[in-house]
C-alpha cells in the first residue's frame, strides 16, 4: 500500500457523510496525506446507464447545486483539519461505481453508514455495501464517531482468524493504532475445531482446554513480529468462544475502530464479502475499516 495515496470521502451532504468527512479528515492529517472529497452527480437520480448527461434545461441548475454540495463538503474537511490538503471531484455517475473507480487510487475510501435517499429502515445503504465488496483499498464505514466508555474505550479492534493470511489487515489496523497513539485488542473467535483442509471431517469429542489452547497459538502465530515492528503500539490478545460476528460486534461498543478482513474463516471463495464483515458493517458501535 503505497504510503503517498489519498485518502477519499464520499459525501452527498447528509448527516452521516458529514461524520464521513471528518473522520476521513482526521485520518488524512494524522498520516500526511491529501484528502480527495467525492461527491457523484448522478443523473437522472435513481439507477441507470452511467454516465448520463444533464438534460440542457436543468443542467445549470442540478450542476450548481451539486458544485455546492461538494464545496460545503471541501469547507468541512478544512474545518476539521485546518491547512490539510484538500481537493474536490465531481463525477458524473452513480455513487457506487464513482468510488469503486477511486479506489483504485486511493489508500482508504471513507463512507457514512448511510446516504440520501434510502430506507429509513436500512441498517446500511448500498453504497457501502457495494464499495466494501468492491473497492480496491481498504474501506471505512462511519456508523459512529462517539468513544463510550468500557474495556476497550479508545482501542482498535482487530479480528483475526487464525486461518487466513491476515498481513493486510494487520498492517491496516497497526497503522492506524501508531498514528492515532492508541493501542489494539486482537480477537480470536472460535466454536469449535475448525477442518485443516478439503473434506477433513471434524472430531466429535475433542478437550476444550486444548482447543483453547490451540486457537491461542493460532492467533499468537498470526501476530508474530507485528508488535515488533509497532513498537509504539500496546497489543492484547483476546481468545473468546462465540461467533465472531457477534462477539466483534459486541467489543465495538468500546472501540475507535474495528478492522476486519473482507473474508475470513470457511467463507466461500466466489464471495466478495465474508458473514463477518457484513455483520461488522451493518452493526458495530464504532467505525469499521474493511481490508481487501
Amino acid at each position: 500500500m503505497s504510503t503517498d495515496l489519498p485518502v477519499v470521502v464520499g459525501f452527498d451532504g447528509s448527516p452521516q457523510s458529514v461524520k464521513a468527512v471528518a473522520w476521513a479528515a482526521g485520518d488524512a492529517a494524522r498520516r500526511g496525506r491529501v484528502l480527495r472529497v467525492v461527491h457523484a452527480l448522478q443523473w437522472p437520480p435513481a439507477y441507470g446507464p452511467s454516465p448520463v448527461p444533464v438534460p440542457a434545461p436543468y443542467e445549470d441548475g442540478v450542476l450548481r447545486a451539486a458544485e455546492q454540495i461538494l464545496a460545503d463538503g471541501v469547507t468541512r474537511a478544512r474545518a476539521v483539519a485546518p491547512g490539510l490538503s484538500v481537493t474536490g471531484d465531481l463525477p458524473l455517475r452513480q455513487p457506487a461505481a464513482a468510488l469503486v473507480a477511486a479506489s483504485e487510487r486511493a489508500g482508504v475510501v471513507v463512507v457514512g453508514h448511510r446516504g440520501r435517499g434510502g430506507f429509513a429502515g436500512l441498517l446500511l445503504g448500498s453504497v457501502g455495501v457495494e464499495l466494501a465488496a468492491h473497492a480496491a483499498c481498504p474501506v471505512v464505514v462511519v456508523r459512529r464517531t462517539e468513544v463510550p466508555a468500557g474495556a476497550d474505550a479508545g482501542r482498535i479492534i482487530v479480528g483475526v482468524d487464525g486461518f487466513h493470511d491476515a498481513a493486510h489487515t494487520l498492517r491496516f489496523a497497526f497503522e492506524q493504532a501508531s498514528y492515532r497513539k492508541a493501542a489494539i485488542t486482537a480477537v480470536h473467535a472460535y466454536l469449535w475445531p475448525s477442518s485443516s483442509g478439503p473434506g477433513d471431517m471434524l472430531p466429535l469429542v475433542y478437550d476444550p482446554d486444548n482447543l483453547r489452547e490451540e486457537e491461542h497459538r493460532a492467533l499468537c502465530e498470526s501476530m508474530g513480529g507485528w508488535a515488533e515492528n509497532y513498537p509504539d503500539v500496546g497489543v492484547r490478545h483476546a481468545v473468546i468462544r462465540g461467533r465472531a460476528s457477534a462477539v466483534l460486534t459486541e467489543l465495538s461498543a468500546g472501540a475507535e475502530l474495528l478492522v476486519v478482513g473482507s473474508r475470513g474463516r470457511g467463507g466461500f471463495t466466489g464471495l466478495l464479502l465474508g458473514s463477518v464483515s457484513q455483520a461488522a458493517i451493518h452493526h458495530a458501535a464504532c467505525p469499521v475499516a474493511v481490508v481487501r
